[in-house]
């Protein structure tokens, strides 16, 4: 799929989660053929119900039906939370997410590790603040961040 199309799909998508008072944290195309998922991650502060996913659902299927944005015949389209360890992939999420424990992936390693758990302590737009377990605070730009996600503490 063009990346004009996937860009015309978030897009839309992004409108009417947004309009549901939700935020939309991630959407994939993956598969080929008549194997093809499209998956829908959606939030909100107070937590994402079967009913707020039923509602995505199906606003997400008529808009994308209507417009026929996702071309090349039968796909299953899912839509669910993120998740309790949710990734982390735009600033705002940064900026949410202060104070709680998260699990980083850095593209390149620091004192020969790429992978830390550590507290969210700060973000100031391009740089990430982490308090590690050790007392040590480690701060990288938030592009050199691969992945992270939240870690649940049990």
């Amino acid at each position: 799929m063009k990346s004009t199309a996937l860009e015309q799909i978030r897009e839309i998508v992004e409108r009417i989660v947004e309009t549901e008072g939700m935020e939309l944290v991630d959407a994939q195309l993956v598969g080929g053929g008549q194997h093809r998922v499209f998956r829908l991650f959606i939030d909100k502060l107070a937590g994402v119900t079967h009913d707020d996913c039923e509602k995505v659902s199906r606003l997400v299927s008529e808009a994308l039906d209507a417009e026929d944005l996702i071309s090349g015949g039968a796909y299953t389209f899912e839509v669910s939370s993120p998740g309790i360890e949710r990734p982390l992939t735009r600033p705002k999420d940064f900026e949410r997410f202060q104070g709680q424990k998260v699990k980083i992936e850095l593209r390149e390693p620091i004192e020969k590790s790429k992978r830390f758990s550590a507290r969210l302590v700060g973000f100031d737009g391009e740089r990430v603040t982490f308090e590690m377990e050790q007392g040590k605070t480690l701060v990288v730009a938030i592009a050199d961040i691969q992945k992270a996600n939240l870690k649940y503490e049990w």
